[in-house]
């Protein structure tokens, strides 16, 4: 017999529409059986979502509740659209009934914290008005040439270190100040700045770090001096280190300019300590990224001399005597220096009035369009070779008393000799067939208009430009010169002896039981040989 409804007893749907029939009925016919099942099916439904901690349960009766609330037309054609709007409510802020609930945007946040830069030191925002030559850079120019071939910071980002210079010089006393670059960190980054102080303040400089030095040292002899009263005076050893060799005075070398960085414009310049020639031959020795804290240990081998704050310096004098150049021609030495300077080697120079810049096809056919404009550091740390056994006349009348020993050690040190000032970077070493430089225009579509652009293999980062009498050196990078091959750190030297072997400490075998009785026999010989001569000597002096 056909049955009431629109399905065939063969079809899935028979009997949907007939009065007690449900499809559980076949399968769960256990009243209790039924009601575990849909138990076990709600908390199926409950389980909440391992990523947004919802469930599926709560979230189908919240779509229920707004399609009878809402009604729309046709709500199954945007039941997905119901879906994500649930979903999204359950993320929004929730409003009070009394106030809406503050949110801070990140762009306003962003906004106060650089608001400061914006200010005067009296709090006015009106521009002030400069008046005459000022040492503070035009970073925007600069930034303006370097981003003709795509290098540089955001606009937002070099205005506010425009900024952060201007108030550089303005809290100390500056002859010159230049954007040096960026120093990338694994938690925060480097911003540095270069300057060179006024006639007089390095001095003072000079002096304070002199006093606090010799206050150290002082605090120190006196501490030896009492644990040596206390205790008793140990076994001195015989080793001799090598002798310290001094740092460069402030002004000259590799402390010729004075660095300050921060992490973010808005936040205080910090001065780096001066660089010694200890830390500079360390620094080659190792690699290490920056975490852009400056109180941070350097855990190395060999121990670096230092936190991160003189490393940080020791790199910057590596990468400035390796990068810092400018077009030939624009730099000449002083009329005035003499042969004086020459045997040394010169150290200042000036910048030609009569300079004529090359076009850009010339700057960039060959190498000897540029010269290097900084002194290169040599094998010492030093940019002017140090003598340490070089001693004053009263110690060397101590040496001559000592002995002749320390007279032959000057002559085994050979003087270093690093290339001359404003030399060529034509002259400039590479690596396997890698030149030390790459030269090439900003644009080779409007080459009337293009600037000439120098990238340096050496030390990954550095730039220069040349347009005109315009040029300008900047570095953004991690701080590490380039290696052909993978860091190999120094191993450690081979564990030092405990003491010289020799016979007179090498234990003897013991000797035999013959070996004793022919040793004990030719010593009664040699007793009784001397007895007899003693006998013969007294009756010659009773006979006498």
């Amino acid at each position: 017999e056909r049955g009431h409804g629109p399905y065939q007893p063969h079809e899935p749907g028979y009997g949907l529409y007939q009065p007690g029939y449900s499809p559980c009925d076949d399968q769960i016919p256990d009243t209790k059986s039924r009601m575990l099942a849909i138990q076990n099916a709600k908390a199926y439904l409950l389980k909440s979502s391992t990523t947004s901690g919802l469930n599926l349960y709560d979230h189908l009766a919240n779509m229920l509740t707004k399609v009878l609330d809402e009604q729309p037309t046709n709500a199954v054609d945007i039941i997905e659209n119901i879906s994500k709007d649930v979903k999204w409510a359950q993320f929004q802020t929730k409003m009070d009934t009394l106030r809406d609930e503050h949110k801070v945007l990140p762009t306003f946040e962003a906004a106060e914290k650089h608001k400061a830069l914006f200010l005067k030191a009296n709090g006015d925002e009106e521009p002030e008005e400069e008046i005459g030559e000022t040492p503070l850079p035009n970073v925007m120019e600069t930034a303006f040439y370097f981003e003709q071939a795509g290098i540089g910071l955001s606009k937002d980002e070099t205005y506010h270190i425009f900024l952060a210079l201007k108030k550089l010089i303005s809290v100390h006393p500056t002859q010159t100040c230049r954007f040096w670059g960026k120093i990338l960190g694994l938690e925060m980054n480097y911003i540095i700045a270069e300057v060179q102080y006024q006639e007089g303040e390095e001095e003072q400089e000079a002096e304070e770090e002199e006093v606090t030095e010799e206050r150290g040292k002082e605090m120190g002899e006196v501490e030896d001096k009492d644990e040596e009263k206390e205790k008793e005076e140990p076994p001195k050893s015989t080793y001799k280190p090598p002798p310290v060799i001094p740092k460069e005075e402030n002004g000259t070398g590799a402390n010729k300019y004075v660095y300050f960085v921060c992490n973010e414009p808005v936040k205080p310049w910090v001065k780096l300590p001066p660089v010694t020639p200890a830390q500079i031959v360390c620094a080659r020795k190792i690699k290490k990224f920056f975490t852009g804290r400056l109180d941070a240990p350097v855990v190395s081998f060999p121990p670096f001399p230092g936190n991160e704050a003189n490393y940080l310096r020791a790199q910057i004098a590596r990468i400035s005597a390796g990068t810092q150049i400018s077009p030939i021609g624009f730099y000449q030495f002083p009329e005035e220096e003499g042969d004086e300077e020459e045997e040394g080697g010169r150290d200042t120079y000036e910048e030609n009035p009569d300079f004529q810049p090359l076009s850009v096809a010339e700057m960039l056919d060959s190498g000897s369009s540029w010269v290097h404009h900084v002194q290169s550091i040599l094998e010492q740390g030093r940019c002017v070779w140090f003598n340490p056994f070089q001693k004053s006349e009263g110690e060397e009348g101590e040496e001559e008393e000592e002995g002749d020993e320390k007279a032959e050690e000057p002559d085994e040190l050979q003087q270093e000799i690093g290339p001359p000032l404003l030399t060529p970077l034509s002259e400039d070493e590479g690596f396997q067939n890698i030149p030390a430089w790459t030269a090439q225009p900003s644009t080779n579509l409007i080459p009337q208009y293009a600037v000439a652009i120098l990238q340096s293999n050496q030390w990954p980062g550095a730039y220069a430009f040349a347009s005109g009498k315009k040029f300008d050196n900047i570095y953004f990078g991690w701080g590490h010169k380039y290696s052909p091959e993978n860091h190999n750190p120094t191993l450690p030297p081979p564990v030092q002896a405990e003491y010289p072997s020799g016979p007179e400490i090498t234990e003897a075998r013991d000797p035999t039981l013959e070996e004793e009785m022919a040793f004990k026999a030719a010593k009664e010989e040699a007793l009784a040989a001397a007895e007899e001569e003693e006998e013969e000597f007294e009756e010659e002096e009773e006979d006498d």
